[in-house]
């Protein structure tokens, strides 16, 4: 049964950490909070101002989008009842809550596979090097369109968090959990099955589909870009020294985006993955380190959102600008 009353043990865990985990996990929201803003306002900013605005722009600006969203609509609430916070919305409030927070989830991990696989895209038009990259740019009513579908899809897939979710009691504890919406009774909001067996049937289609195929094809599309770039260096071994063309000019440039996106896919799988293993060890073991595991989930949960916009700022010109002239500023 979904909502037992017996053996708090996620909120005995959770209380195990006071003091310095806690700060830990606040100073990573607050990171995910801040640094996702900073890649909206300064990406958007430049969106703004030009004319024919870059897909990858505003690629990132989507994925900043949804980091941000997980982090003030999910994360800053676990913060706020971790601090004593009261909250006991009702039933259907419950209902509204779990649905907005399974649709960000999933939003936020499609986001983040659409950086990778629009690169290995762009890759895959940009070599060879002797096309002329002018007009290579698709029309942002595609890209659009594209936001539209992963959005609108996420939506429909949180439809049974709409329906499936109850308020629990005050000592109410979860024995179903799926990594797309909390790893603990969040404002006492529960999964609520009709059985076991159904709900254990919907969180193995969720990690299929939410949790196991994005990794795979994230890791396979950046591994797709990797190979395409050696290939293109190992054939054009002088193109990125002699050649004074556009698509000469631009293969350093995604070589350095290759890296970074990589570095971006390695921090998601690993967060992704810690907590994908977490939560379905409870699910479908609940031995004694459960309690542990899952306060691992949760760190791992807000891990990516926070260190993604300093791993974007490494490789995008105009944050490394903004970032070095505020410590500049502060150091004058």
């Amino acid at each position: 049964m979904v909502n037992a009353t017996t053996a708090p043990v996620v909120k005995t865990a959770w209380s195990l950490l006071s003091s310095a985990p806690l700060v830990c996990y606040v100073i990573l929201v607050l990171l995910g909070i801040l640094g996702n803003t900073m890649v909206i306002c300064v990406v958007g900013e430049y969106i703004g101002k030009q004319k024919g605005a870059r897909s990858s722009d505003m690629i990132l600006v989507n994925m900043a989008f949804s980091n941000l969203m997980v982090s003030v609509v999910r994360n800053l609430l676990l913060v706020l009842t971790d601090l004593g916070v009261e909250m006991l919305p009702s039933k259907s409030w419950c209902q509204v809550l779990m649905g907005i927070w399974v649709w960000l989830r999933c939003a936020n991990v499609w986001s983040t596979f659409f950086v990778s696989v629009f690169h290995f895209h762009t890759l895959r038009r940009v070599s060879p090097p002797v096309v002329s990259l002018a007009g290579i740019r698709g029309p942002p009513r595609s890209l659009m369109m594209g936001f539209g579908l992963l959005w609108t899809l996420s939506l429909i897939y949180s439809i049974p968090a709409f329906v499936f979710s109850t308020k629990g009691g005050k000592n109410a504890t979860e024995t179903l959990m799926l990594v797309t919406s909390t790893t603990r009774p969040l404002l006492n909001c529960l999964w609520d099955f009709p059985s076991i067996h159904s709900g254990l049937a919907f969180a193995t289609t969720s990690m299929i589909i939410h949790e196991i195929i994005p990794i795979i094809l994230m890791s396979v599309t950046n591994l797709g870009s990797l190979v395409i770039l050696y290939t293109h260096r190992t054939n054009h071994p002088l193109t990125h020294k002699k050649t004074q063309t556009p698509a000469g000019n631009r293969v350093p440039a995604e070589r350095r985006a290759a890296k970074v996106i990589l570095a971006l896919i390695i921090l998601f799988v690993v967060s992704w993955g810690a907590s994908v293993i977490s939560v379905n060890y409870f699910n479908y073991n609940g031995g004694p380190s459960s309690a542990n595991l899952l306060v691992l989930a949760r760190f791992s949960n807000s891990g990516f959102i926070a260190l993604s916009p300093f791993i974007l700022a490494v490789g995008h010109r105009r944050l490394r600008a903004v970032i070095k002239s505020v410590f500049k500023c502060k150091c004058t």
